[in-house]
């Protein structure tokens, strides 16, 4: 078998709020407590700590709308382009 660390649950918190919270990705969140990031990975999708942040919810909201937009925009676009092959 390998080397395992156990990680205290208090640290495990405090990573995955870096993540969630603070906008640490991954990688630099693993890098800084000494793990692998596949074990974080392993944390965030077990649903332990899949509650996301009001920051992380904003983002997401923000990031939705503009996608939406983005869509709303290139739809207008291709629709302005067939139009213009009819005639």
């Amino acid at each position: 078998m390998g080397n395992f660390k156990v990680i205290p649950k208090d640290t495990k918190e405090q990573i995955i709020h870096r993540i969630k919270n603070e906008g640490v990705s991954v990688a630099t969140a693993a890098k800084d407590a000494g793990i692998c990031p596949r074990t974080i990975y392993g944390w965030l999708s077990s649903g332990t700590y899949a509650t996301p942040g009001i920051l992380e919810i904003n983002k997401l909201r923000r990031e939705n709308q503009f996608l939406l937009g983005l869509v709303g925009k290139l739809t207008m676009e291709q629709a302005k382009t067939m139009k213009g092959k009819k005639t």
